[in-house]
């Protein structure tokens, strides 16, 4: 497919609770330019990436954008960048509900691509920019006849800020400035303030053909006509304790100017911002020309997936769920291989890393997210790698479960950097010290730390990464009343499952003892499944169950119900079967799961005892029926929710993208194969969608998967050329590549 980026709408998501941006960015980019919106608060945008599609009014245009995160607001959104008509006689700090300084759009006037991002203003701009890995260009078309100013609102981060800094200079028409921020997912109530602190500073310059006409700042209430220089942050508070603070500047162009910026963004320096700037962009440049070449860059990944046959809106689901799959990691290395450290340090990439990536939404990626990712872009899932274990070095060790820019956040729970890390070993990835990484994530599995008995940040962001792993060793499971965690049997589930994924990477690594002993701990699981109710249950130190219990509770789980959790083994699912009574057992309760009582599907929600396709810890349930023995029940459950739950439209997302987890999830559905557990690279089979595939790996491996007849069901399925027994398929099939030719049939086989 020559275009594929023609298929993508990236406003898929930015409705409901996608929570995905749809402005200009680089597959894994550093810079995305995308609007900030308002529903008449300055302080919080109504939206955890600071886009909302049914709020059609904008204060500005940030630099930095996280997709799909939960947090509202989630962090960056870092310098909003306001093109304004009217005369500034005060300051836009103390237009608290953004009644003067902001504009309102219609969609009719917006046209998002991969790269690019247009929109017309109802204030009578219209922009259109484009962006690199670390830059954006821009053109900015003022109406005549009335003034034309360009607002830096420097410290308005989505979250707020600490400290920023603004600097006007009309003798070389450039703008630069930082802000010092970070504080994500910093207004939950549930931890908040153990995150509303500062771990990152933004650096950027701007440069503008067009001479400036006037400057001025402001600080709070306070404006400057004629001012250069000027610093101030918002703070990390909430409502009317943050309103009317923060600090910015503005320059003014001619009347009726077309105005060309160029923008350039680092974490480390003001210098390594321009030195961004200038090896990304010529000065010749246009936004035409960054526009085609980042363009390119977004075919040459999804053409990593080329897919024949289906409907112009399934092409288009598929090709949008990949590019949002792929926007993550994040660069935040400067060109001279200069980044922040989580020791908040200059540091330079390791020998043999080709790039620092960030933005790891651990418990949520290492389900689906980094098993594609380690897929298609091998190299880049190696670097993500070594770059994890980077930060880890400079954090004492410690390897923390949501990595924001340089900033540990502690948020969710369980121990992902081992599930993930191991996972990208299986599947064959080799581009990192993966030696030196196991030792490490083993240490943090078998050493207690001090902070795993503080309850800072609890539940949600608890700082112990392995909390009170002391009494998990001795009790082999979490103990509700004294983990210091966020609910004790999700923690004994999540870390079960980076147990057995360390143990699965042991043994690869011919590390007998620790694979016997990671491997046992694998099965912890079964400590907190309760044979009297048939539910995973919360325990307490003393060994009894917490009561009293209700499987439509969250108590002792986090982000979801008993009910949920309890098929959260995706590594032992013939045990769980067991402990229910029996494949057939287990089978029918998966059918409780996802069906109402008369028989009618239950895949959008329908409450906690059923399916939620909006969050982690049962995504991977439709998959189960593989493992009980009823493939057939797999491929009809999957089938309708790719079919009935992943949409075009804005709403087209089920829920939070959570850094193209969610995407993820849908691209292998569609594909037709799923990854069975983390720290395996065996997949699962189910039925495709299209009836033709080919995946291309950065590893040179080729994956061809093709499908004859109709229907959603699987009759039979030939690899390279020979009957497939069974429906899982070895990790040698994800490391060395292969074809699958499927026969489908409107009934279930067998």
């Amino acid at each position: 497919m020559t275009d594929p980026a023609a298929f993508v709408d990236p406003l898929i998501g930015s409705a409901g609770d996608g929570n995905t941006f749809p402005g200009a960015t680089a597959p894994f980019g550093m810079l995305s330019w995308s609007p900030t919106s308002t529903r008449g608060d300055q302080t919080s945008t109504g939206a955890a990436n600071g886009y909302q599609y049914d709020t059609t009014r904008l204060r500005g245009f940030s630099l930095t954008h996280v997709n799909g995160a939960g947090c509202n607001p989630g962090a960056a959104g870092d310098v909003p960048i306001m093109p304004f008509t009217g005369d500034v006689t005060s300051s836009p700090t103390a237009d608290t509900t953004d009644a003067v300084y902001a504009s309102d759009f219609t969609h009719a006037d917006e046209q998002a691509t991969p790269g690019r991002y247009r929109l017309g203003l109802a204030n009578g701009v219209t922009t259109d920019f484009a962006a690199s890995d670390r830059t954006a260009i821009g053109r900015l078309a003022f109406p005549a006849g009335t003034p034309a100013n360009l607002l830096f609102r420097t410290s308005n981060s989505l979250n707020g800020s600490e400290d920023a800094e603004t600097h006007l200079d009309p003798v070389h028409r450039r703008v630069t400035g930082s802000v010092l921020t970070g504080a994500f997912c910093g207004r939950r109530a549930n931890g908040g303030e153990n995150n509303r602190k500062s771990y990152y500073r933004l650096y950027f310059t701007a440069e503008f053909d067009r001479p400036f006409t006037s400057t001025g700042t402001w600080r709070d209430g306070t404006l400057q006509p004629g001012g250069r220089d000027q610093t101030g942050g918002e703070g990390y508070a909430t409502g009317a304790d943050r309103a009317g603070r923060g600090s910015g500047g503005w320059v003014g162009f001619a009347p009726g100017s077309d105005v060309t910026m160029r923008i350039g963004i680092s974490y480390v320096s003001l210098a390594g911002a321009r030195a961004n700037l200038r090896a990304e962009q010529s000065p010749w440049s246009t936004v035409d020309s960054v526009a085609a070449a980042t363009r390119r860059k977004w075919n040459a990944e999804l053409n990593r997936a080329r897919i024949g046959g289906g409907t112009a809106d399934q092409r288009t689901v598929f090709y949008t769920a990949l590019y949002h799959s792929l926007q993550q990691p994040n660069l935040v290395n400067d060109v001279d291989g200069r980044y922040l450290g989580m020791d908040e340090q200059p540091h330079r990439l390791a020998p043999g890393q080709d790039a620092q990536y960030s933005n790891f939404s651990g418990w949520d990626q290492y389900r689906a997210q980094v098993q594609l990712l380690a897929l298609l872009e091998p190299r880049v899932a190696g670097n993500f790698a070594q770059s994890l274990f980077n930060y880890a070095k400079q954090n004492d060790g410690v390897w923390d479960r949501w990595v924001h820019v340089n900033g540990a956040t502690h948020v969710m729970t369980g121990d992902p950097s081992a599930a993930t890390l191991a996972t990208f070993y299986a599947m064959g990835v080799r581009s990192f010290d993966y030696r030196g990484a196991f030792s490490s994530l083993y240490a943090q599995a078998t050493a207690a730390r001090p902070e795993g008995l503080q309850d800072a940040g609890c539940p949600g962001q608890c700082v112990g990464q392995r909390p009170n792993l002391a009494q998990y060793l001795r009790s082999h499971y979490a103990a509700n009343d004294v983990c210091h965690c966020w609910g004790g049997a999700a923690e004994t589930l999540e870390d079960s499952i980076a147990d057995f994924a360390l143990g699965q990477w042991a043994a690869q690594l011919g590390l007998g003892k620790e694979s016997a002993e990671l491997s046992a701990r694998g099965a912890y699981w079964r400590n907190v499944f309760n044979p009297a109710t048939g539910y995973m249950q919360a325990r307490d130190v003393d060994g009894s169950w917490v009561t009293p219990f209700d499987p439509a509770s969250d108590r002792g789980f986090a982000q979801g119900s008993a009910a949920a959790y309890t098929w959260l083994v995706p590594q032992d699912v013939a045990g769980l079967a067991e402990a229910m009574g029996g494949k057939e057992t287990a089978a029918k309760r998966l059918d409780g799961f996802f069906h109402d009582d008369a028989g009618n599907w239950q895949l959008r929600g329908g409450g906690p005892l059923k399916y939620d396709p909006t969050n982690e810890p049962d995504i991977h349930a439709p998959w189960l029926y593989n493992d009980l023995g009823r493939p057939w029940q797999t491929q009809e459950t999957v089938r309708q929710i790719v079919d009935t739950v992943y949409t075009t439209g804005p709403s087209g997302l089920p829920g939070n993208d959570d850094l193209g987890t969610m995407s993820a999830w849908y691209v292998f559905s569609a594909l037709g194969i799923y990854p069975r557990t983390p720290g395996s690279g065996d997949v699962l089979v189910s039925s495709p969608l299209f009836p033709s595939a080919v995946l291309h790996s950065g590893s040179g491996a080729v994956f061809t998967i093709t499908s004859s007849g109709t229907g959603k069901y699987t009759h039979s399925v030939r690899r390279d050329g020979r009957p497939q027994q069974g429906w899982t398929l070895d990790s040698s099939f994800v490391r060395h590549g292969g074809r699958l030719d499927f026969t489908l049939s409107p009934n279930p086989a067998g």
